[in-house]
């Protein structure tokens, strides 16, 4: 059985990180799977998904690293072809990458206690991104 949604969110721009763990869970549930794997993807070139411990101390420090890596304010090749303001957003997001994978185990997301899904949206201006969840599964119980 293969089951999709998408879901959107707002972003505020730049550093802005969104819990999305509720929203895949729901999806999983109304999926109907037991077991499996839910797929998490980012559309578009300039948001990143992973997981983390979804604290505030958190949520400013991978921003803060990455802008340490990455910052904003060097030439990169990307703004002499388009003078957007942003090839550090697209550098960031591919270092984090647009997708993640978790297992499903008796219709739940296998996730530590600590852990969340999160989107982070490395673009320099507020964004409306599209998640695409799409669950691979069945109903037996793993």
């Amino acid at each position: 059985m293969v089951y999709q949604r998408e879901i959107q969110i707002q972003t505020s721009g730049h550093k802005d990180m969104h819990d999305i763990t509720g929203d895949v869970a729901r999806v999983v549930s109304e999926s109907g799977a037991r077991a499996g794997i839910v797929h998490v993807f980012n559309v578009g070139s300039t948001g990143a998904i992973g997981t983390i411990e979804f604290e505030p101390g958190l949520q400013e420090d991978l921003p803060a690293m990455l802008d340490k890596l990455m910052p904003p304010s060097r030439d990169y090749g990307h703004e002499r072809a388009w003078h957007d303001g942003n090839g550090h957003s697209h550098l960031q997001a591919t270092l984090l990458g647009p997708s993640l994978t978790v297992p499903i185990r008796d219709g739940k997301l296998l996730l530590g206690t600590w852990q969340q899904i999160f989107h982070l949206e490395c673009d320099v201006k507020p964004r409306r991104r599209t998640i695409a969840i799409t669950v691979m599964g069945d109903g037996r119980i793993a």
